[in-house]
């Protein structure tokens, strides 16, 4: 909120870009019967309150009071709601996203998530920011996701791809996280992005990462 009373005070500022998550939308006890979910669907904070899903909680009551303060002060405000990023490690360490990943290729993870979830390229997140700022056309939000998945079936892939890490084939039992559901990202195609990489090119990209910077 502070950054967005900040851009009242700035004539030179035209549009705010933020970024938000898909966690904002898909939290609901019908996203199954609803999918595909589109941009006008939001996360339900009581379904959020019920199973401690708090990370889902906070981005869709953040989102929600960054749209009543523009409602309110007539920011042009354009929101990216990207789902699970994957990718190479762009910084000196690991996100705290890629780290579950990095944790679960090298065992140090007992279990990996029962969590139905749309993964995506960190290109493709960048290329949906650069549309949001630049793109006239743009507005309101924008959803960023690649295929929906669950857990397991990532796990699948990454144990047959690279047999030579001790990834565990257990899931976890944690509830409220594995509605099957589809995004529906008609939006941000319309405004030019033509495709999303693969699910197995961004992991890809993420575990050759991992081994150059001698982290695997």
């Amino acid at each position: 909120m502070n950054v967005l009373k900040s851009c009242l005070q700035a004539s030179s500022i035209k549009r705010v870009v933020l970024t938000s998550s898909c966690s904002a939308i898909r939290y609901r006890h019908d996203s199954t019967s609803l999918s595909p979910l589109n941009e006008s669907h939001w996360s339900d904070t009581e379904y959020c309150k019920r199973f401690n899903l708090w990370y889902a909680y906070g981005k869709t009551m953040a989102e929600k009071e960054a749209w009543k303060f523009v409602e309110e002060n007539g920011l042009d405000l354009v929101v990216v709601n990207p789902s699970f990023v994957v990718g190479p490690v762009l910084t000196q360490k690991p996100t705290s996203t890629l780290l579950k990943i990095l944790l679960l290729m090298k065992g140090d993870s007992a279990s990996y998530p029962n969590t139905t979830i749309g993964f995506v390229h960190i290109n493709d997140v960048v290329s949906t920011h650069m549309l949001a700022m630049e793109d006239s056309r743009a507005s309101g939000r924008l959803i960023c996701s690649c295929s929906v998945a669950h857990w397991s079936e990532v796990v699948e892939m990454l144990r047959t791809k690279y047999p030579a890490y001790p990834i565990s084939n257990n899931c976890d039992d944690k509830q409220g996280d594995n509605n099957p559901h589809s995004m529906d990202t008609n939006k941000v195609k319309e405004l030019g992005l033509k495709s999303f990489k693969t699910i197995t090119q961004m992991f890809d990209d993420c575990i050759q990462s991992f081994q150059q910077k001698g982290l695997l």
